[in-house]
C-alpha cells in the first residue's frame, strides 16, 4: 500500500513537473536576463543608456514575476527526489542482520578491513 501511495504522489508530482515546465524555463531565463541587465547597467557610464537599461529591467522584472508560480514546479521536482528516494530505500535488499555469532561478526569486520 505505501509503494502504491508513493507511486500516486510521484505521478502527481510528475504532473505538476510536466505543467510548470515552461515557465521554469521561462524564470530562468529571465532571472540570467536581469543579470545581464545589471551587469550592463553597472557598466553604463551615460544617464540615457541607465534610464535604458533600467527601463529594460523593469520589463524584465514583470516577465519574471509573471512566471514566478513557476516555483511550484521547483517544489515538486524536489517531492519527486524525495519519493524516488524513498522508493529506492525501501527496495534495497541490503539490511543489517545482527547476530551474536562470532563467527559471522569477524568476518564482517574481516571483509571491511579488506575494503580500505
Amino acid at each position: 500500500m505505501k509503494k502504491f501511495m508513493l507511486f500516486v504522489g510521484g505521478l502527481v508530482a510528475l504532473l505538476i513537473l510536466l505543467g510548470s515546465l515552461g515557465p521554469m524555463v521561462l524564470l530562468g531565463v529571465s532571472v540570467w536576463l536581469l543579470y545581464v541587465i545589471f551587469k550592463q547597467f553597472i557598466k553604463s557610464d551615460s544617464t540615457i543608456g541607465k534610464i535604458g537599461w533600467i527601463i529594460a529591467g523593469l520589463f524584465v522584472l514583470g516577465i519574471a514575476l509573471s512566471n514566478v508560480y513557476a516555483v511550484i514546479g521547483l517544489a515538486a521536482a524536489y517531492v519527486l527526489y524525495m519519493i524516488f528516494r524513498n522508493w529506492k530505500k525501501e527496495s534495497s535488499p541490503e539490511q543489517e542482520v545482527t547476530t551474536d555469532d562470532p563467527f559471522t561478526n569477524f568476518e564482517k569486520q574481516w571483509q571491511e578491513l579488506n575494503n580500505y
